[in-house]
């Protein structure tokens, strides 16, 4: 964990392993002075670590294939088809990454906003593939403050029939308070996080966070 030590992972979630490479990273993305450019370069190197760790707890079948020696390699293959599903617009920098591991990979959006009037996360545009309900889901959000949007869209994704095991929730950063509610409320999901952050302030910001990932990484401000 990059600040708070006294917390206790639960079971479900996977942290990335704390390396000196990857320390390094998180200092460049969470610098205030760090250029738009060397914040999507860097965050992009950490969206492919995840990715990768990810893919890691795909279920997987035995394969044997032959190889150009003639000799066979017993090896292994992924057990069922993926996609991704990114929680917009932030989510969206996590596409390229998934594309970059998982060839021609199908890719669903869900943009999700808080009502001004409840002050909950309300579904305003959800576009997914046709045969979601078979493929395991990666979905894509990079920051776990609250957790009230990653819920709302794995609503979305179980009422489009895709069984709670099979969605593995891929983020850069997050607070223990969205992950405490998160696997309160969906226990099967796993969790793949970079680092787990101190908690939230008073405006529901991670602390120490980024700031805005959504607007340092496609540079607006909206």
């Amino acid at each position: 964990m990059s600040s708070s030590n006294a917390y206790e992972l639960p079971p479900q979630v996977k942290l990335l392993q704390p390396t000196s490479q990857l320390k390094g990273l998180m200092t460049i993305i969470r610098s205030k002075t760090t250029s738009r450019g060397d914040f999507i370069f860097y965050a992009d190197r950490i969206i492919r670590l995840l990715v990768e760790e990810g893919l890691n707890h795909l279920p997987v079948i035995d394969k044997a294939v032959d190889t150009p020696t003639g000799v066979q390699y017993n090896g292994l293959a992924f057990e069922g088809r993926i996609c991704g599903v990114s929680i917009m617009r932030a989510g969206e920098a996590m596409e390229q990454g998934l594309r970059d591991c998982c060839r021609s990979v199908r890719i669903g959006k869900i943009l999700i906003q808080r009502d001004e009037e409840t002050h909950l996360p309300k579904l305003f545009y959800a576009k997914l593939p046709n045969d979601i309900a078979s493929r395991y889901c990666l979905l894509l959000d990079p920051m776990l403050a609250t957790g009230g949007s990653a819920m709302k869209a794995v609503e979305v994704l179980l009422d489009n029939g895709v069984p709670e095991d099979h969605i593995i929730f891929l983020n850069l950063i997050a607070a223990p308070e969205g992950i405490n509610a998160f696997v309160q409320r969906f226990p099967k999901i796993k969790i793949v996080a970079g680092e787990v952050d101190a908690g939230l302030d008073e405006n529901k910001y991670i602390v120490p966070g980024c700031g805005d990932f959504g607007c340092r990484y496609f540079g607006t401000d909206d």
